[in-house]
């Protein structure tokens, strides 16, 4: 009996990990980026709201501005809202947005601080 419950629970554990990661890519399901609104600024900007548009968003999905996490909150799966800091508008840059969600990366887009 204890043989059994160490096969399920082990097998639960190995399982739900291994097919949540593969769930995605088996059934066709990306996160992909296809506009951000607006996609400039001007340095020294106030924060702003960046609309993300795409496809496959899910709620816990986190928009990242170069690597920083931004505060993100979602609309649909095909539409997110992040805020964008002031600090990150100080300087002229080019800045790489990505969404990350469930263990998966969309695709970047430019945003460009003039």
């Amino acid at each position: 009996m204890k043989l059994l419950q160490v096969l399920f629970l082990t097998m639960v554990t190995l399982g739900c990990g291994y097919s949540m990661r593969n769930y995605n890519t088996m059934h066709g399901t990306t996160l992909q980026m296809t506009a951000i609104s607006p996609d400039t600024a001007m340095a020294g900007s106030r924060s702003f709201m960046l609309t993300v548009n795409g496809s496959g968003f899910s709620s816990n999905a986190v928009v990242y501005w170069n690597s920083v996490a931004l505060s993100t909150s979602f609309v649909t799966a095909n539409q997110l809202v992040a805020i964008v800091p002031a600090a990150q508008l100080a300087m002229p840059t080019t800045a790489q947005v990505l969404v990350f969600a469930n263990g998966m990366s969309s695709n970047g887009m430019n945003f460009t601080v003039q």
